[in-house]
């Protein structure tokens, strides 16, 4: 019984001091889908969303960044992670194939609501990708967050820190 009480004692951690309290975190990093904007018309209509990061890992090229991407491309990188790397992919939110039906009554993909709702589950998508380690490596990932434009026709490799 001795041993127990033993046991749960509190251990005593070393007290905070205040650059730990109120310095930089040690890692972080924070991605954010804001912003969608639909451009063109007709079956040329599409939506883009902003892509913000901010970070301070070591193998991120650019510690902020601002990109935007449309619905196809997220579905390419989630391809190429599948392809390219060890990590189990998230699935990205539906295609919403009945809202793209014609003589509906709202908006179908372009409807406030439903790109609300992906944009919400894109910016889920990412950071669940982006969090893995793994995935971290893959060139894919750092075109996708950091360029301005995608090089599909880009050779995989993966990132090493600097």
């Amino acid at each position: 019984m001795a041993d127990a009480i033993a046991d749960t004692r509190r251990l005593y951690a070393k007290p905070q001091n205040l650059n730990d309290a109120y310095g930089p975190p040690s890692n972080f990093l924070e991605i954010d889908v804001a912003n969608p904007e639909t451009i063109g018309v007709g079956r040329n209509r599409y939506t883009t969303y902003e892509i913000r990061l901010k970070t301070n890992l070591p193998i991120f090229r650019l510690k902020e960044s601002r990109v935007r991407r449309r619905y196809s491309d997220f579905e390419w990188l989630r391809g190429e992670l599948e392809r390219e790397s060890k990590v189990v992919v998230p699935p990205l939110p539906g295609k919403a194939l009945f809202r793209q039906l014609p003589f509906r009554g709202d908006d179908g993909i372009f409807d406030d609501s439903f790109i609300e709702e992906r944009r919400q589950g894109l910016e889920q998508f990412l950071n669940k990708v982006a969090g893995h380690p793994l995935a971290q490596n893959e060139r894919c990932l750092h075109m996708f967050l950091q360029d301005e434009s995608l090089d599909k026709s880009y050779t995989p490799s993966k990132i090493r820190n600097a």
